[in-house]
């Protein structure tokens, strides 16, 4: 059976992590809807259970590509267990590898060395394997910019929540306005650099404060937001998603700004907004993401 086509990495909404061994989560995954789905090695398996992590690998990257999701996985550290994972999890071909704690490009670079002499030992496609740097930490999020330029595979970068407030000292809420900057801070650094930045995942379990965390994310111009239950991939997806009326709106805007352009007049008013190039040039971006997200 041929696998979907691999989802573009600015039409990747909803990234889910699942522990390396929660063999009813990693299967149940495939059906989440869940745009990247993460074997994780690092936090959600312990130490002791990383070599079954690994051999359970191969069949879950099959199976979620087959489900038309990115497969990803999240080794650990280099310094750690990370070169002990890539040894065995390259083997299956993931989509993406995701290295937790990055702090400065230093690790990207070497990370980038060990899958290219991966991706040399298995007669994989040389470049094909991306890579998705985790910034936990203030350093990271000091160097988030030089982080995302560090290697041509970087294809997204994701920001932490519980290692971040950790890191600062800060009192974790279920609003999470204690972490307020430094997910402004990571979009602007991400979006300077040309990397879509994902936000950090919501870890409570009701779907009220989700749905409420990836409204803020939206509002703020995250288009992409991590997960750890399988059943948040689907709300994630849907609130990341221009709504119809969204999009009507958005074409309003176009037909009337290219309208009023046409009769020589830079600016016109549309449900009673004044519009001007950049809301025109966001109602034309909106109506892309839609006809991507379409197909």
């Amino acid at each position: 059976m041929d696998t979907p086509p691999l989802r573009p990495p600015a039409l990747r909404r909803s990234w889910l992590f699942v522990g390396g061994v929660d063999e009813a989560a990693l299967s149940s995954a495939a059906t989440s809807g869940a745009d990247v789905i993460i074997q994780e090695f690092e936090d959600f398996t312990p130490p002791d259970l990383r070599p079954q992590a690994r051999r359970l690998c191969p069949d879950l990257i099959s199976s979620w590509k087959q489900a038309g999701a990115v497969a990803a996985v999240r080794v650990n550290p280099l310094e750690g267990d990370g070169r002990d994972d890539l040894a065995v999890v390259m083997k299956a071909a993931p989509h993406i590898i995701l290295l937790p704690k990055v702090t400065g490009p230093d690790h990207i670079i070497e990370l980038d060395q060990v899958i290219s002499a991966h991706e040399l030992e298995y007669d994989l496609i040389a470049g094909s394997t991306e890579i998705v740097p985790n910034v936990e930490s203030a350093l990271g999020l000091r160097n988030a910019f030089d982080i995302c330029q560090s290697s041509t595979r970087v294809t997204g970068c994701l920001v932490a929540s519980e290692d971040m407030a950790a890191d600062l000292g800060a009192e974790r809420t279920v609003s999470g306005e204690e972490l307020q900057y430094t997910r402004v801070r990571f979009l602007v650094e991400c979006t300077a650099a040309g990397i879509p930045a994902i936000d950090y995942p919501y870890t409570w379990t009701d779907e009220g404060g989700l749905i409420d965390e990836t409204k803020m994310a939206r509002q703020l111009g995250f288009k992409a937001k991590s997960a750890v239950r399988n059943e948040h991939a689907r709300i994630i997806n849907g609130l990341l998603t221009p709504s119809g009326e969204e999009a009507a709106k958005a074409r309003r805007i176009v037909d009337a700004f290219e309208a009023a352009q046409n009769l020589g007049e830079g600016r016109v008013v549309v449900d009673g907004s004044m519009i001007e190039m950049p809301i025109y040039a966001n109602a034309v971006r909106l109506l892309k993401r839609v006809q991507d997200l379409d197909q």
